[in-house]
């Protein structure tokens, strides 16, 4: 295993900063590796071989492209028991967890991959002209979706594969045609110069122009900041805290071309277990959250934070099944010592909260930065007169939220800003009791569920992993499913053009097989 500590520019390493910083991981002298902080030069040298490339990228074919992701995939399989070992030391999760992350990492390439092949992806629609129309003549009018250039993408700590340099942002902007500059995260930066080798090697045998993807490491704000304000990044992608995103967004926002920011910033996720199913499933339902709240020590962005409930008997000894088990949970370790403080900081705050009822705590570990799991309870009148009660606390700590009565849920469910997800459980007599309830959370989140938890985020094309603000700054988009690609396109219009100067997926005949919209009908023919 070689390791640089270089800025992965292009084809080429840079070293040029004087600034260090270490890893978790150590050499064979028994050190840990070095890794040079990015300069403003390196960055903007990155970003000036990304812009050069698209002129290249913009042009590939989906085949092309979709041979890119391939080899990506197979590099990344290659690449798997080096990667682990190393991803284990950074960041304190076992290998079976991480075996499956790079299973669904791959599986997203691949996905991607396939999606491209296909090509109907481009959204292809044509209104061929009509000369004779009376009284004006109607153009030839076509649209596609494009690339629209340069990409910096920051990956996330708590998914060091399916969120990080290889994920789903670099994967969706790559599909679409756009070159990405990723900032690596520090609190695994072997791991991402290991996963950007493999990305690197997959694009020199697939023949990609240089600077289709570059790494810059860093630990200051200001690499981040050099990154978002060259004027040649269209787009930026996050996955992170509402801190960083909102910062990030509000950067780009002040640059004299503004450009979108995707951020996911996390949620509080929160969960309604209604009369019926408390009574029917109250100790599986406990069960079933303990274990979605302390999976992965609590570091998932679809963590249910927040459980609401209504006064009852069965909810006694529903809240009593969820403290056996949060009593039961054993600490572990969390990924970096600030998301470790964050925690800490965040149960103390919620135990100043005014009504607040510490309710339950799992045991600590001999590990550094182990969380101890929390259980909190507090009445629905209280949680409806504090402010910020959505804040998020990352890691495993919930609370639980007792309503008085029917309105008082409501005006809970009213109260919640914008989530990633929002579930309900529910029996049949529930929701149709409970169908305005539903019709309120569709305005909260990108992701309604019924009768399951929330963590564990499929990859499909119909997955929606994104929500109103502040989970995300953009809801009408996801950074999970095939769609992801939206992001980073853009619809073009071609007026009165002749076939040869045509995109291929617009022109006449079909050569590519894909699906189109005709005159305001879908179909493969050729016109």
């Amino acid at each position: 295993m070689i390791i640089t500590g270089k800025q992965l520019v292009g084809y080429s390493r840079s070293g040029k900063g004087t600034q260090q910083f270490e890893s978790q991981v150590t050499g064979e002298n028994g050190k840990p590796f070095l890794f040079y902080e990015a300069t403003t030069e390196e960055v903007a040298t990155a970003v000036q071989k990304a812009q050069e490339a698209f002129d290249v990228s913009r042009g590939l074919s989906g085949k092309q492209l979709a041979a890119f992701l391939e080899a990506m995939a197979a590099e990344l399989i290659l690449a798997l028991p080096t990667v682990i070992a190393v991803t284990q030391q950074e960041t304190g999760l076992p290998a079976k967890r991480l075996e499956g992350e790079m299973d669904r990492t791959t599986k997203q390439i691949q996905m991607f991959a396939t999606l491209l092949t296909e090509g109907s992806w481009v959204n292809a629609i044509i209104d061929p002209a009509i000369p004779d129309r009376a009284p004006l003549p109607k153009a030839d009018i076509r649209q596609m979706q494009r690339p629209i250039g340069p990409v910096a993408v920051f990956g996330a700590s708590n998914f060091p594969y399916a969120f990080s340099v290889a994920g789903g942002d670099t994967i969706s902007a790559l599909a679409a045609g756009c070159p990405v500059v990723y900032k690596a995260h520090p609190g695994h930066p072997v791991t991402s110069e290991l996963i950007g080798e493999c990305i690197l090697k997959a694009a020199v045998a697939t023949n990609m122009p240089e600077g289709i993807f570059s790494l810059v490491q860093g630990t200051s704000h200001e690499t981040g900041r050099a990154l978002v304000t060259h004027p040649a990044i269209k787009a930026v992608a996050f996955t992170g805290s509402f801190n960083g995103g909102k910062a990030l967004y509000d950067v780009a926002a002040q640059r004299p071309e503004p450009v979108p920011v995707y951020a996911e910033m996390g949620s509080v996720n929160p969960v309604f277990v209604l009369p019926g199913m408390l009574q029917e499933k109250g100790t599986a339902i406990a069960q079933a959250l303990v274990a979605s709240n302390t999976a992965g020590t609590g570091q998932f962005c679809t963590n249910p934070g927040i459980i609401v409930s209504l006064k009852a008997e069965e909810t006694a000894k529903f809240l009593a099944d969820f403290c056996e088990g949060i009593n039961g949970a054993a600490g572990s370790r969390m990924l970096t010592d600030n998301i470790y403080r964050s925690y800490t900081g965040g149960v103390e705050r919620l135990r100043q909260i005014a009504g607040m009822q510490a309710i339950g705590a799992g045991t600590a570990t001999a590990e550094n930065n182990s969380a101890i799991p929390h259980s909190f309870l507090i009445s629905g009148n209280a949680f409806l007169s504090e402010e910020n009660m959505y804040e998020e606390v990352f890691g495993p700590a919930s609370i639980q939220v007792m309503a008085s009565n029917t309105n008082e849920l409501y005006e809970i469910a009213d109260k919640m800003p914008g989530q990633l997800t929002v579930t309900v459980w529910g029996t049949t007599a529930d929701l149709e009791n409970f169908k305005s309830l539903i019709f309120l959370l569709e305005k909260k989140a990108g992701r309604l569920l019924l009768n399951s938890v929330p963590t564990g985020v499929e990859v499909t094309h119909a997955m929606m992993h994104g929500g109103p603000y502040p989970a995300t700054t953009d809801s009408k988009y996801t950074s999970v499913g095939s769609t992801a690609i939206y992001r980073f396109t853009r619809p073009v219009c071609y007026q009165g053009f002749p076939e040869f100067l045509l995109p291929e997926a617009l022109r006449n005949e079909n050569s590519l097989n894909i699906w189109r919209q005709v005159n305001g009908g879908f179909n493969k023919d050729s016109l």
